[in-house]
């Protein structure tokens, strides 16, 4: 899909992955506490999934929580969930105004019994919307992903399922949180952090990659369409000449 931007004709991204950096800073910066930070960068996500949808994004999906951020302190991890709590209270109202489909990825199992069954509320009340396709990873880590995969693969074929001769990387891809999704074009990271830190290992295989230093609350819809124009300057090739 091509749309004019800043007087431009760009290819838009399908597909935008983005790791939500720099919310912990941001609020020191101001002299404030950790959560308020998470605060604004939950506003942030809520502006930024609707100039996606403006732009052309056909699909957004974020990074909120990985496996890691358990080893954050308690108070803050606590102060997370509450955040959390609210958001997908509030996104079901969200995803109706908007005509927003929302996914839920990563490990659910660790996440409390009422957090799971917002999950399972948003993405039943959601899923036959037909605009953006908002992902949002919740204790994810990409290598616990595949192992995950790999384990409920290596079931299926020991059940007789298919032959391991028949393994290909579609096959494999099938098994991922993201199946449903098709690979990310653009992967942002905001805060001037450069690592993909456990993300999408697999689905990031021959996306762009784009770093700001642009802390998550103050990511807007001008330093997106930057990235988008970043996007328009790289060759993508993917293997050929």
């Amino acid at each position: 899909m091509e749309k004019e931007l800043h007087g431009k004709l760009l290819t838009i991204p399908e597909h935008v992955a983005i790791i939500l950096d720099g919310n912990g800073r941001w609020a020191k910066k101001r002299f404030m506490p950790r959560n308020y930070g998470h605060s604004q960068g939950a506003k942030t996500v809520e502006q930024i999934c609707e100039d996606a949808w403006d732009i052309g994004i056909k699909y957004l999906t974020v990074y909120a929580f990985s496996t890691e951020n358990w080893k954050r302190p308690e108070k803050e991890v606590k102060a997370l969930m509450k955040l959390l709590r609210k958001y997908l209270k509030d996104c079901i109202e969200r995803t109706a105004k908007n005509n927003m489909r929302v996914r839920v990825i990563g490990e659910k199992s660790r996440l409390d019994a009422d957090i799971r069954a917002a999950i399972d509320e948003l993405e039943e009340v959601s899923a036959a919307n037909t605009g953006l396709n908002f992902t949002i990873a919740l204790n994810y880590g990409s290598r616990d992903e595949m192992v995950r995969a790999m384990r409920h693969m290596a079931q299926d074929c020991k059940d007789g399922a298919f032959d391991p001769e028949e393994i290909t990387e579609e096959k494999f891809a099938s098994y991922l949180d993201t199946k449903d999704l098709p690979d990310p074009d653009l992967m942002i990271r905001t805060s001037g952090e450069q690592r993909l830190s456990n993300w999408m290992l697999w689905q990031l295989a021959y996306a762009e990659f784009y770093f700001t230093d642009v802390l998550w609350p103050d990511f807007d819809k001008e330093e997106l369409i930057r990235a988008v124009e970043y996007y328009n300057t790289r060759d993508r090739r993917f293997g050929g000449v």
